[in-house]
């Protein structure tokens, strides 16, 4: 722990003691010396006036709140965990929606690394060390990004020109945002459509034209409305779950399934044969197929018939593509 990590761990455990602590475990939970430990406190009370006073009955430290009741350490004090933590959180921005708040956050990163090079501790090359891989990820124009963002924020309404791949057909909505929501590498705003009243879901990147009304506020959806609406399903697809899916998976299979997580609402067990069988809510099958079918053999769907039948329609669609291919 550093000289500026100590000060901060030190006003923490004094702050929230009403009683005094003492010198052994001070020392413990700074990990210092009694000598390095005295330096701190003079430190503490001659250069930030803190009032650190000593209980010598208890034998121990405490803030002399009737000396300066308010007292608050100046600025804005992060040990080194945290200041790494800010770095990562900026650089997974960066990977997630590049250009998104780059400005903004630009003179931050760049003082919170000269922190880190003042204080010793190094000079993390965040981008060096840490590897995002975003696949099969759709590009968000960032003008629309922050347009759609700011009306969200500002619970404003929104006019806008969605293109439905399904359909491949454009439609112009009146909707209110709810919320955006980032799901395997792309972006989707969760909505109420004022044209079909009722909550849908619109990928980011197939919105192409934003009006945004300032004087109609958005209407608000509670959380336990959305959540009913949205979590309750399989994957993206909205919708309150009205079926379960089982699915038996190969002892080979097993140890990875065992260890995901396909709904927060599954339940899975692991038979005698090593085999792994999970229960899936869903109601949209269309997410819930394209994830068995990537386990290939290693998945039979036991139920239900329907979703059973989907699932080996395509594998033979498969086959046959490849027997046609000899």
């Amino acid at each position: 722990m550093d000289r500026f990590d100590r000060i901060f761990e030190l006003n923490r455990i004094l702050n929230q003691r009403r009683t005094p602590v003492s010198c052994a475990a001070l020392r413990e939970r700074l990990e210092c010396s009694r000598a390095t430990l005295n330096r701190t406190i003079q430190d503490m009370r001659n250069c930030l006036n803190m009032p650190i006073a000593y209980d010598r009955e208890r034998n121990g430290y405490y803030l002399d709140r009737g000396q300066d009741p308010g007292f608050e350490l100046p600025g804005l004090w992060l040990n080194a965990s945290e200041l790494h933590a800010l770095l990562l959180i900026q650089e997974l921005l960066a990977n997630i929606q590049p250009g998104l708040l780059e400005q903004e956050l630009a003179p931050v990163r760049d003082r919170i690394r000269d922190l880190l090079r003042h204080r010793g501790i190094g000079h993390p090359a965040i981008d060096q060390r840490i590897r995002i891989l975003p696949i099969a990820a759709r590009p968000v124009d960032l003008p629309k990004f922050r347009r759609i963002a700011s009306a969200l924020l500002d619970r404003r309404q929104m006019r806008i020109l969605y293109h439905g791949r399904a359909r491949d057909k454009t439609t112009e909505r009146e909707i209110s945002p709810q919320r955006i929501v980032y799901y395997r590498n792309n972006w989707y705003l969760d909505a109420w459509c004022h044209s079909n009243k009722g909550l849908r879901s619109f990928s980011l990147d197939r919105i192409h034209v934003v009006l945004v009304y300032p004087e109609k506020p958005a209407i608000e959806i509670s959380e336990k409305k959305l959540l009913g609406h949205y979590a309750s399903a399989y994957g993206i697809f909205a919708g309150r779950a009205d079926k379960t899916a089982v699915l038996r998976f190969s002892a080979r299979a097993a140890a990875w399934v065992a260890d995901e997580q396909w709904h927060p609402r599954q339940e899975g067990k692991t038979l005698e044969t090593g085999e792994y069988e999970l229960r899936v809510p869903y109601h949209n099958p269309t997410e819930l197929i394209m994830d068995i079918l990537k386990y290939g053999p290693d998945v039979e769907v036991l139920q239900p018939a329907e979703l059973r039948r989907q699932v080996a329609e395509r594998h033979r669609q498969a086959a046959a593509m490849y027997a046609a291919g000899k």
